[in-house]
């Protein structure tokens, strides 16, 4: 196996692992691309991404990527004579960026690809119910999530798991099916093999109009979108006309008559009506408060109007 010359490109913490797999191996990581430093606050000073943080600590020389198809950059990232380009939780690279690297870019998503393309795979895999998710590692063509499949592994998805446990999980074994496929890349034994785009499916970015909570859905369903925007971006709803974001529940087999987003506590638990069964509502945000819990929610707040 030759060792590879790698430029790492990524930027939040979900690509540090990644990051520290690749340096801690037989490849050279010759600069790490990562967008560039960002104001916190209006007085705060420039904090530099996760990555990038990583990278000082190890040592690495960095860029700050801010346009991709400045011409500067290119001639810069051709200049160190790289074997393969390696993306992780990173922007979309234009084509004249990708034909750069002599063995071609390769990126790590978090989804059994073709299922969940887009920018919020974890996210919309537990939102849709679905039982089992993954990474996957692929070679980057023109088009976002379509290049050829080096390796996938999956993982189950538990009940109560939430975007932030799978995320979690996912960032350090998707570290490791990363580095097992630019070995496999460096020795020549890569076997990629096309999507079939026919089982696509997308994962869209999350913004507040598509992140509101419809208790008119099940209490399964209603259950599945709280843990699947859960720690962040989190899923809301409006008390007395206020934005609250739900971030834990449990489906109830509970017998009462609810309509969708009324409350109502019993030995201290807070429930609400969905279209189909009740939920319990276990950690719950107003505006301006720390997260607390349902029961502290019934010692504190009144339970009308409810949610809506």
């Amino acid at each position: 196996m030759k060792p590879l010359r790698i430029i790492f490109m990524g930027s939040p913490d979900f690509a540090v692992p990644s990051l520290e797999k690749i340096e801690q191996s037989a490849h050279s990581i010759v600069a790490v691309v990562s967008n560039p430093d960002k104001r916190r606050g209006r007085r705060g000073k420039p904090v530099p991404t996760d990555v990038k943080k990583q990278a000082l600590h190890l040592g690495l020389p960095t860029i700050d990527a801010d346009d991709l198809h400045s011409e500067t950059l290119h001639r810069q990232l051709k200049e160190l004579r790289p074997d393969l380009f390696v993306v992780v939780a990173f922007r979309i690279l234009p084509v004249s960026m990708l034909n750069i690297p002599a063995f071609g870019s390769v990126n790590l998503h978090a989804s059994l690809l073709p299922k969940y393309r887009g920018a919020a795979p974890i996210h919309w895999a537990i939102i849709n119910g679905e039982k089992e998710t993954g990474c996957t590692v692929f070679f980057l063509n023109e088009d976002v999530d379509t290049g050829r499949i080096i390796n996938r592994e999956k993982t189950e998805i538990g009940p109560m798991e939430t975007t932030g446990d799978i995320y979690n999980r996912l960032k350090h074994s998707g570290a490791e099916l990363l580095l097992k496929s630019i070995n496999q890349i460096s020795a020549g034994t890569v076997k990629a093999i096309e999507q079939d785009h026919a089982q696509a499916t997308p994962a869209p970015k999350l913004f507040k109009r598509n992140t509101r909570i419809n208790f008119e859905r099940s209490a399964q369903e209603v259950h599945n979108f709280i843990r699947g925007l859960s720690p962040f971006p989190g899923a809301w709803s409006t008390y007395k006309e206020e934005k609250i974001n739900i971030y834990l529940s449990k489906p109830l087999n509970f017998q009462k008559d609810l309509e969708p987003g009324e409350l109502y506590s019993e030995t201290g638990r807070l429930m609400t009506g969905c279209g189909e069964g009740l939920l319990e509502l276990l950690q719950l945000q107003l505006p301006g408060k720390k997260a607390m819990s349902g029961q502290d929610f019934v010692n504190g707040y009144d339970l009308h109007p409810g949610l809506y």
